[in-house]
């Protein structure tokens, strides 16, 4: 298994009173280091231009790479572009990538990015939600484009719905995107009634929803559509703000829940395509609850 990070993650500065800040991935590499001192960590490049032009619009690429703010400036109330954005947001991206050369190129089985911004927001020309440039899309569609594919499945656990994934590919039946969320909650899109092409599987919870509701939604719709479409990879969009101590929703899920879904996207990995898993952090703002939730999302991948 490998780790794909990069220091200049580190230095995306949105400010001491951001959700989205450098701490997360401190929080996320420590543990990681300290939990499994054996795993096999790798410098993610930049992704290349090329790269982000399957997900992106020229424009949001001269927006987010060509700014070049003095200072920090905010795109939207939320998502903010400091000096060193730029390239932490090549790095974030190009991590998938490079995760997903080493997958599919049988270097490795299964890979974890530790990087941030995270991604699963921004659509084709919006940076929004904290997040510059749709890491998991990035990679998915170099998947499809410089490796062949024909299927990937993206799945997402974050608390907060991945509009902007769903939005990249809601009209390409080559991607199945299948994910749980919050509602109502940021950014307000993710009704089950979303369907895309029939490749768009969304499923909804409550506030206040623990365990129980969660496991059951995506054992009785969610895995059942990921098991059907037959992946020839599947990427996970990992994000850990749908723990109960996490300040930015309401869902009361904890570690053993994380380590549970990704035991099952790592069976059904395992069913289809031989057990190839990528998977990118999303969202978690609870430093200890991220910490947690991230050693048992790798340790289930590890298994």
């Amino acid at each position: 298994m490998r780790i794909y990070s990069h220091p200049a993650c580190l230095a995306h500065d949105t400010g001491s009173a951001h959700a989205e800040r450098p701490e997360r991935l401190l929080a996320v590499t420590n543990a990681l280091h300290t939990a499994f001192p054996q795993l096999d960590w790798h410098e993610a490049p930049r992704a290349s231009r090329g790269q982000l032009l399957r997900a992106h619009t020229p424009g949001l690429l001269e927006q987010v790479l060509e700014t070049r703010p003095g200072e920090r400036m905010l795109l939207d109330p939320d998502t903010v572009l400091s000096p060193a954005s730029a390239e932490a947001a090549l790095r974030a991206a190009g991590a998938v990538v490079a995760a997903v050369d080493a997958v599919l190129g049988r270097q490795t089985t299964r890979a974890f990015c530790a990087v941030r911004p995270p991604g699963h927001h921004a659509t084709a020309d919006v940076a929004m939600g904290f997040c510059l440039f749709n890491n998991i899309a990035v990679g998915a569609l170099h998947a499809l484009t410089a490796h062949g594919l024909e299927r990937v499945a993206i799945v997402d656990f974050d608390v907060h719905h991945g509009n902007g994934t769903q939005a990249i590919f809601e009209h390409d039946r080559r991607v199945l995107f299948a994910g749980s969320h919050q509602s109502p909650l940021y950014p307000g899109t993710g009704s089950p009634e979303e369907t895309g092409e029939g490749n768009i599987v969304n499923a909804t919870l409550p506030p206040g929803a623990g365990s129980a509701q969660f496991r059951t939604a995506w054992l009785q719709r969610l895995l059942p559509a990921v098991n059907a479409f037959k992946p020839q990879l599947l990427m996970i969009s990992a994000g850990f703000d749908a723990h109960r101590l996490d300040p930015l929703a309401q869902l009361q899920l904890d570690a053993a829940d994380f380590a549970w879904i990704t035991a099952e996207l790592v069976a059904l990995a395992q069913r289809h395509c031989g057990g190839r898993v990528v998977s990118t952090l999303e969202g978690g703002y609870d430093l200890t609850a991220l910490a947690e939730s991230s050693v048992a999302h790798v340790e289930a991948l590890l298994a």
